[in-house]
């Protein structure tokens, strides 16, 4: 079984999330806390080892949620954070993920959804509610897009075509009237500019293969 720690500040809510758990055949609770520094003293312990996740708020009484992901995150990379909030709003969201969350749950959902949200994590999915995935979505579809190979000069661009057709840096250096040197030096410039390691990795980048 996989132990999950909870971490809600309403203790109704606190006992309702550990029945769900549970009730469950693949997971049981392993401790469960009001706020973010009990849960922080407790994974100081040798108590916490085996943890694998956690199922948070992020209203809590003294450190949020996000701060005890931060903490949590630099400690133990292993733990996976779900959050489970009221908030839906995009900067609460990011900030949460930022912070090491890997899903995000809206209060309300329903016991099948929670459970179904925990196995996810487990087999390595981010679970979210529809709400929250819209906000996401919405959120990448603002960002204006770029052409990986937008930050080339005129020359790189070039020079990346003749490398894209085959041709050698001799051939290359024939073609635009430089040294081979001198291609060279574009070349490893274009190279770490792409953040890429040889000509394979540049063009597939650049799709031009």
């Amino acid at each position: 079984m996989y132990p999950v720690v909870i971490i809600e500040d309403e203790a109704p809510t606190r006992e309702y999330l550990r029945l769900i758990v549970e009730s469950t055949e693949d997971f049981c609770v392993a401790a469960d806390f009001g706020d973010a520094e009990s849960a922080m003293l407790w994974f100081d312990t040798e108590a916490s080892c085996d943890v694998l996740v956690v199922l948070s708020d992020l209203q809590l009484p003294e450190l949020s949620g996000i701060d005890f992901m931060q903490w949590l995150h630099q400690k133990r990379t292993d733990v996976l954070c779900l959050v489970l909030s009221a908030y839906d709003d995009a900067d609460r969201v990011f900030k949460a993920l930022k912070a090491g969350a890997v899903g995000y749950i809206l209060k309300g959902t329903d016991a099948g959804q929670l459970v179904h949200a925990l196995r996810d994590v487990i087999a390595g999915g981010s679970p979210m509610s529809s709400q929250i995935a819209r906000r996401v979505v919405t959120a990448f579809s603002d960002l204006p897009y770029e052409e990986p190979t937008a930050c080339l000069s005129q020359r790189e661009h070039e020079i990346l075509t003749w490398l894209a057709k085959g041709f050698s840096y001799q051939e290359i250096a024939d073609k635009v009237f430089l040294s081979v040197e001198t291609v060279r030096t574009h070349i490893r410039n274009m190279y770490k500019k792409l953040q890429v390691r040889n000509k394979m990795e540049a063009l597939k980048k650049a799709r031009m293969k």
